[in-house]
């Protein structure tokens, strides 16, 4: 009985106390689990996009113990992994979606020039030693193919990931523009396969494609993986760095940047980049994300340098090309105005053919009206050239004036903002030396008509003779003349007047060019300049192979005398003028008159001056 009634009480004690602990428990729990979601409502929530160039649930079994690491560092946050490709980061960016980015540098910069981003830190690879520099690109083949080196390439087929991937398309590029190859025309095909990686080597075990371009140690990773086998594939154009494991076949690029959109408060990106800085190599969340921590941002100046060359040397498509493409958009239009060109065309033709047919009489009596009139003007130039030069000189001296100072002008603008170096800079001073050479030239025109004193100052006979040669450096190259030069002596300055002796090699040059240019086509057409210094006197020679003198030298370099239909008569003149100023000599004849020249056909002028004119002063 007492057996009994102990066990009854045991039994209601248990009961009882079972009663209240229970109702404790459940209150506890709730209580627990609302403090944890007001907790999660009370963090910042951050999201950062990375690169899946593995697929997006490899990316997140990468990095989200990254993202764990610094919800755990940087407090009152929770960081979120989102593995997206090159286009979908662009748009995630711009939506403000994303608050974090990792990605290469080539991407960065891409980014950067679109969204304003706060580099924080640059990774370190976890093979290499640790190396900061771990992106390139690696063009792979089958190991029983023929292709052994880039020039093989051409017109092969290629695969690639993406056109915006640093090591898997844009060094490869950079690349074939180093070695001198056009890529846009190069391959007989290259294809863009995205991520993962991995299938754009499986075309090229399979024998679909010729080759492809995959990043810096991709390969030695999948064979380390066991998804393909070493001996069935061999690198183009391969390198192996000091102290890395893996083969390449460009130079290498930074590493992946962690990079911060504006929205971010600085206070949060501080703590962030003092996270990522003392991460441990040691770390799970390192040896998940296959680094070995990460360090200071790292100079991105190969990859601009790799941008500018690939946007600088990137050549035009030809036009052809683009006038086909515009008449595959525009069918109806593109046929519409060709058919408008051949109905112009044909009408064109017609007209010049009845005019022709018309136009004989017409011409051969308008002729004989020029010869008539030219000889009037002849005679009448004597009397009136003064107030011409003069006229013409003054009202010259005005737009020249302009030109010069516009050049100056855009110079200086571009100088203040930092464009020195600009091609358009070097063209406005093109504009603005040959404007004040010009300005020179009409001055000293002017001069001449009203017979004043020219102006002597020491000068460099071979830097004047360089400048006046590429003045013409386009009639040669039209004509294809062969220039040769030749200097004897030891060169030293002269006194003389620079623009005048310009005047007079200008006109020399032009005189052997348009000799020149009534040769046979089949003929070589050569020049031949040279100078020999002497002690007391410079003799400059220009020989030419036309066919020579028209007539008696005397008779050539007097005023008004011409042999060429457009000829005024006056640039020998002026040449002689000068060269007596100067106390020179000048001479012309014909190269068949003189033993010691190369060729016996052509014209020889040879310009003698002494090597002291007195003292180089402003109107000596």
């Amino acid at each position: 009985m007492k057996r009994q009634l102990g066990k009854w009480l045991v039994s209601c004690l248990c009961t009882g106390w079972l009663s209240l602990f229970v109702p404790c428990l459940l209150l506890s729990s709730s209580v627990s689990a609302e403090g944890g979601k007001q907790e999660r409502a009370d963090l910042i929530h951050l999201r950062v996009g990375v690169l899946a160039n593995h697929g997006v649930q490899k990316g997140i079994e990468r990095w989200q113990p990254m993202m764990d690491y610094l919800s755990q560092e940087v407090p009152g946050t929770h960081f979120e992994v989102v593995p997206v490709d090159f286009d979908e980061m662009s748009r995630q960016l711009l939506a403000h979606e994303l608050q974090f980015i990792v990605t290469n540098p080539g991407q960065y910069l891409n980014l950067s020039s679109n969204f304003p981003l706060s580099w924080l830190a640059t990774m370190k690879s976890h093979m290499h030693g640790g190396a900061t520099f771990a992106i390139g690109s690696t063009i792979i083949v089958r190991a029983d193919s023929q292709i052994y080196t880039l020039q093989d390439l051409e017109g092969k087929h290629l695969v690639a990931s993406d056109p915006q991937a640093l090591g898997g398309y844009q060094a490869a590029i950079g690349l074939l523009h180093k070695m001198g190859y056009n890529p846009e025309n190069y391959f007989g095909s290259l294809r863009f396969l995205g991520f993962p990686l991995e299938p754009i080597v499986y075309q090229v075990r399979d024998a679909t494609v010729d080759a492809a371009i995959t990043p810096f140690c991709t390969l030695e990773e999948m064979i380390e993986e066991g998804l393909v086998n070493k001996e069935d594939f061999r690198v183009i154009h391969p390198t192996k760095p000091a102290g890395y494991e893996c083969l390449v076949s460009t130079q290498l690029y930074p590493n992946w940047s962690f990079a911060a959109a504006d929205t971010v408060p600085s206070a949060i990106t501080q703590k962030i980049t003092q996270a990522l800085f003392a991460l441990p190599s040691d770390h799970p969340a390192a040896i998940q994300a296959k680094t070995l921590g990460w360090t200071a941002p790292i100079s991105q100046l190969r990859v601009i340098k790799l941008f500018k060359e690939l946007q600088l040397k990137a050549p035009p498509p030809p036009l052809h090309h683009t006038v086909l493409k515009w008449m595959e958009k525009n069918k109806e239009w593109g046929l519409t105005f060709l058919m408008l060109f051949l109905v112009s065309t044909v009408y064109h033709l017609w007209l010049e053919y009845k005019f022709r047919q018309k136009s004989d009489f017409l011409i051969d009596t308008e002729r004989q009206l020029k010869d008539k009139a030219l000889q009037v003007e002849r005679m009448k130039s004597a009397a009136i050239l003064g107030e011409i030069g003069s006229g013409l000189a003054h009202e010259l001296n005005q737009p020249i004036a302009a030109i010069t100072q516009y050049s100056e002008g855009g110079m200086m603008q571009l100088n203040r903002h930092g464009d020195a170096d600009s091609e358009l800079y070097e063209l406005l001073a093109k504009i603005n030396a040959q404007s004040t050479r010009a300005g020179a030239v009409v001055h000293r025109i002017r001069g001449l008509l009203q017979r004043r004193k020219s102006q002597y100052e020491e000068l460099s006979l071979d830097e004047l003779v360089t400048n006046t040669l590429a003045l013409f450096r386009r009639e040669f190259q039209q004509q294809g003349v062969v220039l040769t030069q030749e200097v004897q002596g030891a060169p030293y300055r002269l006194c003389g007047d620079s623009v005048g002796l310009n005047q007079v090699l200008v006109n020399l040059i032009k005189n052997s060019l348009d000799a020149m240019a009534e040769m046979h086509s089949e003929r070589e057409k050569r020049l031949l300049l040279s100078l020999d210094y002497g002690e007391q006197q410079v003799i400059l020679k220009l020989v030419d192979n036309g066919p020579g003198l028209k007539g008696k030298a005397q008779d050539l370099m007097a005023s008004f005398y011409s042999t060429k239909d457009d000829g005024l008569g006056l640039g020998l003149a002026i040449c002689c003028d000068v060269m007596r100023q100067h106390k020179g000599k000048f001479t012309i004849d014909n190269c068949v008159d003189h033993a010691d020249h190369p060729w016996k056909e052509g014209c020889v002028v040879s310009l003698t001056l002494p090597r002291k004119l007195g003292a180089c002063e402003k109107g000596s």
